[in-house]
């Protein structure tokens, strides 16, 4: 008897450090299973791509870089807090029908059943709105797939009866079973996911394209106001007040940028490109692909004078 209510004592001693646990294990387990959706996501978005090309239906390396760093941080916390939960959970340290415990576990099983239901009706209304492509479906069946694990894995955890001194061989299944999961899908973003270097340079490529953007901007400005080109970009400089001697070199390695006028609304403005924008299929490189296309190396991108008609009646 006596034994029994020092081990009571000792679980109400650390009930500060298991509600601790949990709700890091919980928070570790919404990144985890979001970052590895979301690269799955993007795998989808990029070997599948939608012609309407919507919001959040585009491959964006952004989100993939952002999953792949969460998972990175996310996925050991999961399993080490998990690890020091289960293992307190063997030697009886805590109980199995602590409050905490109980409480952090059906708030799981809620959300994964409010995931599964969302998508189930989802899918369901894509069908009978006449929209239910491939990508959707595999979109719907890996975010029930990832909730029903979730779900499974939780919903056997809290049946368990006897936890003190018993080696589930579910549990351990469930987390080798989700770990190979989780490096596949690792492995497969690190696949398709440009290196440090590549994604610096597309970021310079896109500083030399706000350039050329605020350039083109001027030279309508400045065509609407003298009705011809100018000869030089530092004459569209003297003219135009928001173009600076910064947009007219290179960010990076300083090269002024090259103009040609080629007719008389025509002109051409060229730059050493560092990448290639005509395959990039990422939602954040849509604008510049269709108005700047370019391929790595010296390249010259043909533009025409854009005059906004304006009716005086």
């Amino acid at each position: 008897m006596e034994q029994e209510q020092e081990q009571e004592q000792e679980i109400n001693n650390h009930s500060a450090k298991f509600a601790f646990l949990y709700m890091l294990s919980l928070v570790a387990l919404v990144l985890t299973t979001l970052s590895a959706g979301m690269v799955i996501f993007q795998i989808i978005n990029k070997y599948i791509p939608d012609p309407i090309g919507r919001f959040g239906e585009s491959f964006s390396s952004d989100l993939l870089r952002f999953a792949i760093a969460t998972l990175i941080v996310a996925v050991p916390l999961f399993f080490l807090t998990s690890r020091q939960i289960y293992r307190d959970l063997f030697k009886g340290v805590l109980a199995k029908d602590s409050g905490v415990r109980k409480w952090l576990t059906y708030f799981i099983l809620l959300v994964s059943s409010l995931i599964i239901l969302g998508w189930f009706i989802g899918l369901i209304n894509n069908y009978l709105g006449g929209e239910l492509t491939i990508k959707f479906i595999l979109k719907t069946i890996t975010a029930m797939g990832i909730s029903a694990i979730v779900f499974t894995f939780y919903l056997h955890d809290i049946r368990r009866d006897k936890v003190v001194g018993q080696k589930d061989n579910v549990i351990k299944m469930y987390f080798y079973g989700s770990l190979i999961i989780i490096i596949a899908t690792f492995v497969s973003a690190l696949l398709i996911v440009e290196s440090p270097q590549q994604a610096r340079d597309w970021k310079l490529d896109n500083a030399v394209l706000e350039d050329f953007n605020s350039i083109s901007n001027g030279l309508n400005n400045y065509y609407s106001e003298n009705q011809k080109l100018p000869a030089t970009l530092k004459e569209l400089k003297s003219e135009v007040l928001f173009v600076t001697e910064e947009n007219l070199k290179d960010p990076d390695t300083g090269h002024a940028y090259e103009y040609k006028v080629i007719g008389d609304k025509k002109y051409q403005l060229c730059a050493v490109f560092r990448t290639s924008n005509v395959d990039n299929q990422d939602v954040s490189n849509r604008f510049y692909r269709e108005k700047w296309p370019h391929k790595a190396g010296t390249q010259c991108i043909d533009q025409n004078i854009e005059q906004k008609e304006y009716n005086m009646d």
